[in-house]
C-alpha cells in the first residue's frame, strides 16, 4: 500500500510539478559543463607538468 502510494505521488510530482528544461536550456547547460571541464583539465595538466618539473629538479640535485 505504501509503495503504491509512493509511486503514484512520485509520478504526479515528476509529471505535474517538476519544471523540465527546454532543449535550448539543456544545450546551453551542456556547453557550460563542457567548457568548465576543459578549463579544469587544463589547470590539472599545468599543475601536473609543474610538479613533474619541480620533482625532476629535486631528484637531479639529490642524485
Amino acid at each position: 500500500m505504501k509503495v503504491n502510494t509512493y509511486l503514484k505521488e512520485s509520478y504526479d510530482e515528476l509529471v505535474h510539478k517538476v519544471s523540465w528544461p527546454t532543449w535550448a536550456e539543456l544545450q546551453n547547460s551542456a556547453i557550460v559543463v563542457l567548457v568548465a571541464s576543459l578549463i579544469i583539465a587544463v589547470i590539472v595538466l599545468v599543475m601536473d607538468l609543474a610538479f613533474k618539473n619541480v620533482m625532476e629538479v629535486i631528484y637531479n640535485m639529490v642524485f
